[in-house]
């Protein structure tokens, strides 16, 4: 069955899981994320963030398509469109960087690779827009709270390296700046910087709180 990876966009922002479509655990400040819920009204704040960071930055996410299904997503931001940022204890993200945020797939597409192909898609788009480096804060217990935060280890193994620790919540970083110089067009970079990577047959999934 064909894969294919589409960016995503306010015509197709309803393919997300419905958790997910409803969650803005990223996008809202902790309080103001209490009202928006208390209020029924998350969907349109998630509406509102990806259409407010389409119109001023451009890109902010990928779906990943099996066949008609879809299969799982990324969001990616720069980190002052990311009001839940601030609040992690490794906080703040590295000016030159990107902030990937949530990144989700289907419990029965996992260990496919989907999440990795999520992972090359982001990094693919970042190349091209002269971004140095993402970064991602991660879990290091995820089995412990349900959360909106990618585990950690998946982080490392498609790459991602620490860079500042922490016991629960560490910020982790894959660097582009070497893709960058390479003379080889993209698709040959990203297969030097990521294609070597082995992914473990569990991929993360998205508990929203």
């Amino acid at each position: 069955m064909s894969r294919r990876v589409v960016g995503i966009t306010l015509d197709n922002l309803d393919q997300l899981p419905k958790q997910c479509r409803r969650c803005v655990f990223w996008e809202l400040a902790p309080h103001i994320r209490e009202q928006a819920e208390d209020f029924g009204q998350t969907e349109l704040e998630k509406e509102a963030w990806v259409s407010g960071v389409l119109l001023e930055w451009g890109s902010c996410g990928r779906i990943v398509m099996v066949g008609d299904v879809p299969a799982g997503y990324v969001l990616y931001a720069p980190p002052a469109a990311v009001p839940r940022a601030a609040a992690f204890p490794t906080s703040p993200v590295s000016a030159d960087a990107v902030l990937l945020t949530a990144l989700w797939v289907l419990p029965e597409f996992g260990g496919s690779g989907l999440a990795r192909m999520l992972v090359q898609a982001v990094a693919k788009d970042l190349i091209r827009r002269g971004v140095k480096a993402v970064e991602a804060f991660g879990d290091a217990r995820p089995d412990e709270t349900s959360s909106c935060v990618v585990p950690a280890a998946f982080l490392q193994q498609v790459g991602f390296k620490t860079v500042r620790p922490h016991p629960r919540w560490p910020r982790l970083r894959l660097e582009l700046r070497t893709a960058l110089t390479w003379k080889e067009d993209v698709e040959a970079a990203l297969e030097r910087l990521l294609g070597s990577v082995t992914i473990a047959a569990v991929e993360p999934s998205l508990h929203p709180t």
